[in-house]
């Protein structure tokens, strides 16, 4: 039977404008979800609904107002909302990857090492880091003749596609993605289903946003809607 890796229970955010007299905004409201291992989640709603904030919520990128962001990380439920920045930075390194939509890299560092960082990162050898690279790259169709090169010279479907492989290489248990093919073609979105799928095979839980309904029918277990929250407090 498979596990709940993460779950978020009456999970809130909003965001005060200072520079507007302090003004409120909420965006996220009494959030309650599971997600299981091997599943994927695709969040839908309309555009500013808040699914990228919630997100970025996940990844503790934007710290909770309330509520509870529990993932299973070395056996146990930690709490993201309440935990310290190192336990944040350890979840992300062993069990919580994210793929934002904009890759953002020490600029000068050839590809194959932005993507070799973290298998390095947790022991592997620089070598063996490297192949594993090469060949996510060249699965998404980055030729060898830009391995070598840094990411910044890139179009931005190349940039993307070295994010992806950068976000795929750890295996993470649970991964966030945030519009994975939106500047991909036809040939390279089919290649990231594809990853999703093997990904989902292996145990992986999901939660996506996607716009592209070709690629959300593809990979979506099932949906989680949000709506817009009314006025301002």
């Amino acid at each position: 039977m498979s596990q709940v890796m993460l779950r978020t229970t009456a999970l809130a955010k909003s965001f005060t404008l200072h520079l507007q007299g302090g003004v409120r905004i909420p965006v996220l409201s009494a959030i309650g979800l599971d997600l299981h291992s091997g599943e994927c989640i695709v969040l839908s709603g309309p555009s500013g609904v808040g699914k990228s904030t919630l997100m970025r919520s996940l990844y503790g990128n934007y710290r909770a107002e309330s509520g509870h962001i529990l993932i299973r990380h070395r056996g146990e439920m930690v709490d993201l909302a309440t935990a310290d920045p190192r336990t944040i930075l350890a979840v992300r390194h062993e069990t919580l990857g994210y793929v934002s939509q904009f890759l953002r890299v020490v600029p000068r560092v050839p590809a194959v090492d932005v993507v070799a960082e973290v298998p390095t990162g947790r022991g592997a050898s620089q070598d063996e880091a490297r192949r594993i690279a090469t060949d996510l790259l060249l699965r998404l169709n980055i030729p060898r003749r830009l391995h070598g090169l840094p990411p910044a010279t890139f179009s931005g479907g190349e940039q993307q596609r070295v994010n992806l492989a950068r976000g795929f290489i750890g295996n993470h248990p649970v991964l966030l993605l945030d519009e994975p093919t939106a500047s991909l073609d036809a040939e390279n979105r089919a290649v990231v289903i594809s990853m999703i799928n093997e990904a989902k095979a292996r145990g992986t839980a999901i939660i996506a946003i996607c716009h592209d309904a070709e690629v959300r029918d593809a990979i979506a277990d099932r949906l989680f809607a949000l709506t817009p929250l009314q006025d301002a407090a």
